[in-house]
């Protein structure tokens, strides 16, 4: 079993308040949110930008797996998640993966097969109790 952690300090109330996020690593160290970065524009991170930095890394590197497996190494994957937020619900629903991959010598029909087989083998995917949909293209 491994292990990574992060912190979150939270001081004040949920609208005035301020807080900071710090990771294991100290790759974030400290990094500030708040309600307006994350139901507004400010300067800072909020949890579902952290969610999709972490969506968009889980599936590139799982993606390059199974690329291996199936005998091709990619050039580059890019990756985006959008996550969505449902403010008048108060839940995230949605990860939106666009995929952008130069793998040589790979056909499309065979990237995106491997690529929805990566999107569902995710751990972060598997993790998240989301509609998770992707748009991949092989260029």
């Amino acid at each position: 079993m491994i292990n990574r952690k992060a912190t979150a300090v939270w001081q004040g109330s949920g609208k005035e308040g301020t807080g900071k996020v710090s990771t294991q690593s100290t790759v974030l160290d400290d990094a500030q949110y708040s309600f307006k970065t994350r139901f507004a524009e400010g300067k800072g991170t909020n949890p579902e930008e952290l969610i999709a930095a972490a969506h968009a890394g889980c599936y590139a590197m799982k993606l390059s797996f199974d690329l291996n497996e199936a005998g091709f190494t990619a050039d580059e994957l890019q990756v985006t998640a959008t996550v969505s937020l449902d403010a008048d619900k108060g839940e995230v629903g949605k990860s939106h993966l666009v995929l952008k991959g130069k793998v040589p010598k790979i056909d499309e029909a065979q990237f995106k097969k491997i690529a929805e087989g990566a999107k569902k083998g995710c751990p972060i995917s598997k993790l998240l109790n989301a509609e998770i949909s992707l748009d991949a293209e092989l260029v």
